[in-house]
């Protein structure tokens, strides 16, 4: 049942792509870029701490449709940033998906140029740090990963947003995967605000206050939130704008 509901996803992704009128440009994923864009402070500069949430599409086919996401962040001082995301094909040689590294956290995803979803910077900031690395330790799923409808890297972030709110990340409708619960049917949005109805990631409804209101067909998302217009392949047509959310944590529960 589920190879045949996989199958339908394909065909239906292809349709649409078609549909479009829209071209792939095949990359060798050895030799493209992973440069830094410009989105993230320069920690040698910026001593604040910050946190930023980032998506790119995913390599090759995947990313027709599909986005990559990661977290990002920087203690107050610290000379780097650490980046907390899970890569599928680590499990050919550790037991474990998730990969906690010092990279640029704005650096081009195999040559797809980064966005940012979320921000958050200064007081406040270091214990939400603290939070999100105990979250990313404690991820139920770190052994598995599945392209569609999870659990895979979309899956990974939403579990952290959930796990820290106050992120308020609004994860776009390319993130396929941030609706897989597991075993449980009911839960928070992915944001970690309102609530989520979700079948194995494959049908649900979902709404708060951060993600809008979302409905999963088949882990296509079409939906409305502040951010703006949200629709599968496209993500979300508004985006999000830093300056919006970049105040302080300070009087944010812990």
């Amino acid at each position: 049942m589920k190879r045949t509901l996989r199958y339908t996803f394909y065909a239906l992704m292809a349709a649409l792509f078609t549909a479009a009128g829209a071209t792939v440009i095949a990359q060798d994923w050895r030799n493209a870029s992973r440069e830094p864009v410009g989105l993230a402070p320069d920690p040698q500069i910026v001593k604040e701490a910050v946190v930023q949430v980032y998506g790119a599409r995913a390599v090759g086919a995947k990313g027709l449709f599909g986005v990559h996401t990661w977290v990002a962040v920087k203690p107050s001082g610290a000379p780097s940033w650490t980046v907390y995301e899970v890569i599928g094909w680590r499990l050919r040689w550790t037991d474990s998906a998730v990969a906690v590294r010092n990279r640029d956290p704005d650096g081009r995803w195999f040559g797809a140029e980064p966005e940012l979803y979320a921000e958050k910077r200064g007081a406040g900031v270091d214990e939400l740090i603290k939070r999100i690395d105990k979250a990313a330790r404690e991820y139920p799923f770190a052994g598995e990963y599945t392209v569609w409808p999870g659990p895979n890297s979309n899956t990974f972030t939403s579990w952290i947003a959930r796990a820290v709110p106050e992120l308020r990340v609004d994860l776009p409708a390319t993130a396929i995967g941030k609706d897989y619960l597991g075993g449980s049917v009911f839960g928070k949005a992915p944001s970690g605000s309102g609530f989520q109805v979700s079948l194995a990631g494959l049908l649900g409804v979902a709404a708060s206050g951060v993600d809008g209101v979302e409905i999963n067909l088949l882990g296509l998302n079409f939906g409305i939130s502040p951010n703006g217009l949200k629709l599968p392949m496209v993500g979300i047509i508004g985006g999000f704008t830093p300056s919006a959310a970049a105040a302080p944590a300070a009087t944010v529960a812990n």
